[in-house]
């Protein structure tokens, strides 16, 4: 009787065991993190971006494909109006992250602009990439300067985006209204179709380099690009310290020599009610992706973690503060 007693006790032994390999192998097999200190307290994820074919959307979907690799959280990008919108829905609580211009969130964090009060509840993650503000036009336009847009029809991006906040601000210091123009607020992909159709004269499409819209654009008109001259540029940047002169180098459309224009850092932001634990995760992992994300979109070559504390404009969310201490 003892005998069978004890291979029963075997049998059931080997059983326990053979389904806690089971369990442990189809774990292994679905990819999740198992260990609390592997994930993140969040569940979701949400990174708001910008127009479907802008840098924001095409990095902000790898970046989400990361976390969601990496934490087994539900991440994903929402395509938006950009940055003025991106800062609302941090604000409404309704995204945990996002893609914003440095002007607007100089406009959120201080209470101006857009944004009659403060907003409280947005942090900064990094300084990203410029923003290149391209004026494009057709080489029949007759568009040389930014001074020959008054009384023209210009589209000026989506309304409540960085791209229309930063055309109004450089406009206004060349001393030019929307009084002055035929305005059109016109995303990306609606401004690409304007100019070839005629229904427009010039477009501002302030993004990284290179643009997906301006390349078809290139492709397919004499497309010509409008010079912004760097000495006004510099001299706006007293009052407006988010404008820097830059160069779109030579033959990034196929323009044979480089052409001086205005540039605004890009900001990755995040909710402050996210846990400093997630924030620093989410920032490491952010960082060891700059290979896929430049991989993705040329801009995001441009992203450093020795420029990415420079330029910043709004609070530094303590995740990633302990993230950029520990690199020191």
């Amino acid at each position: 009787m003892k005998k069978r007693k004890y291979s029963l006790l075997f049998v059931s032994a080997l059983l326990s065991a053979s389904l806690l390999s089971a369990c442990g192998d189809g774990e292994k097999q679905e990819g999740t993190k198992t260990s609390s200190s592997d994930g993140l307290d969040a569940k979701i994820v949400t990174i708001a971006t910008g127009g479907s074919s802008g840098p924001y959307n095409i990095i902000g979907t790898t970046l989400a494909n990361e976390y969601s690799n990496e934490f087994g959280v539900n991440s994903k990008p929402q395509s938006t109006g950009a940055s003025v919108e991106n800062i609302n829905l941090i604000k409404e609580g309704k995204v945990e992250m996002a893609f914003v211009m440095s002007d607007v969130l100089t406009e959120a964090v201080e209470g101006t602009g857009n944004f009659p009060e403060k907003v409280e509840n947005v942090q900064q993650i990094a300084a990203l990439y410029p923003n290149y503000v391209q004026i494009v036009t057709t080489a029949n336009s007759g568009i040389k300067s930014i001074e020959d847009l008054k009384g023209k029809r210009v589209a000026v991006g989506d309304q409540n985006s960085g791209v229309e906040v930063n055309a109004r601000n450089l406009l206004a210091g060349f001393g030019i209204t929307y009084d002055d123009l035929k305005v059109d607020y016109l995303g990306y992909a609606e401004a690409a179709d304007g100019l070839k159709s005629g229904s427009i004269d010039a477009a501002f499409l302030t993004s990284g380099l290179p643009n997906s819209s301006v390349m078809e654009l290139a492709a397919s008109i004499d497309l010509t690009l409008v010079a912004v001259d760097s000495a006004k540029v510099e001299e706006i940047s007293k009052d407006q310290p988010y404008f820097v002169a830059m160069d779109i180098p030579a033959d990034t459309y196929g323009n044979a020599e480089a052409v001086p224009t205005a540039a605004i850092m890009n900001a990755l932001v995040v909710s402050s009610e996210m846990s400093e634990d997630d924030v620093y995760k989410l920032t490491k992992k952010f960082f060891d992706s700059l290979e896929t994300l430049g991989n993705s979109h040329q801009a995001a070559n441009d992203i450093s973690l020795e420029n990415a504390q420079q330029g910043m404009v709004a609070p530094v969310h303590p995740g990633a503060k302990k993230y950029y201490d520990e690199q020191k």
